[in-house]
């Protein structure tokens, strides 16, 4: 097959330039200065700034708080990765066996995708509304007196169902993709072989959505890190208090609120070199694991 080419090695340079200066400018740029000023401690009204080498990230290392807001982290992270890929990969077999009225029941189950994360946050605080949320008052009929922005697991356990809500139509879009390119042929081989429907998702299914479903699993993880940030901060009223906060949540607390700005730049530094492992992860771990068909 012939592949197509271009007659200046400039051209391809010219079409990619409006891309490199947008990456050079919001992201080289801020994350060279971010490393710097990880190193100062610098004074909040810009006056001046004093060298202090890895000090503020031996502090991250000491610092009980910040550890504890990591270990929420890690567990809200896994939390909001697993029941957003799980209660997805659910919708999407389902939707997938839909055969009237298929276009507008997997149309309502994208629609949660246009819902920017504050906004998710603003309806999770009606959803819990202490007085009258439908949720909380869910829950009281259970024995279980909700109060959100009050009590640590609570509000915690509001932040996840928030941002999985939020995430679910995502990841429910790839997986419906992922099963609709499985061919017909190999469907009907898998009938043949194994009559039961939960036997033919786990052996024949669920390993060809393998390529699909590390590819949700990096974006989940990103996601959990960063995107909800919206959710966090709508969901605590901007007043952190004892409620729970994830790390990045945390860097603009710091930084913004707290004026430590040198301290805010090394907790960004170490989210920064976090990403950089999963994206080495993803690509030089797992894709060399996965054949694609």
């Amino acid at each position: 097959m012939k592949r197509a080419g271009f007659t200046t090695r400039w051209l391809p340079i010219l079409l990619l330039m409006p891309q490199l200066v947008i990456i050079a400018v919001f992201f080289y740029w801020p994350a060279a200065h971010a490393v710097r000023s990880s190193f100062f401690l610098q004074d909040p009204f810009g006056f001046g700034s004093t060298f202090v080498g890895l000090d503020n990230y031996s502090d991250l290392a000491g610092n009980t708080e910040y550890l504890s807001i990591a270990w929420f982290t890690v567990i809200f992270t896994v939390l909001v990765t697993f029941l957003s890929l799980s209660i997805a990969l659910l919708l999407a077999v389902k939707a997938d066996n839909v055969l009237r009225g298929a276009k507008t029941y997997r149309t309502l189950l994208m629609w949660v995708y246009a819902v920017a994360p504050p906004v998710a946050g603003f309806i999770g605080l009606i959803l819990f509304n202490q007085s009258w949320g439908p949720l909380t008052e869910l829950a009281r009929s259970f024995g279980w007196d909700f109060k959100l922005g009050v009590n640590f697991n609570d509000t915690a356990t509001a932040m996840v169902i928030v941002s999985v809500w939020k995430q679910v139509p995502v990841n429910f879009i790839f997986f419906l993709s992922g099963l609709q390119s499985i061919p017909r042929s190999v469907r009907e081989a898998a009938l043949i072989d194994n009559r039961s429907s939960t036997g033919r998702f786990w052996d024949v299914t669920f390993p060809l959505l393998a390529p699909t479903g590390f590819f949700l699993l990096i974006i989940n993880i990103t996601y959990a890190l960063f995107d909800t940030f919206g959710v966090v901060d709508t969901i605590v009223k901007g007043e952190p208090g004892n409620n729970p906060m994830t790390l990045v949540y945390k860097v603009y607390v710091d930084g913004f609120r707290g004026n430590d700005l040198g301290g805010s730049s090394a907790q960004s530094v170490v989210l920064m070199v976090l990403v950089l492992a999963l994206t080495v992860f993803q690509f030089r771990l797992v894709e060399r694991r996965i054949h694609y068909t």
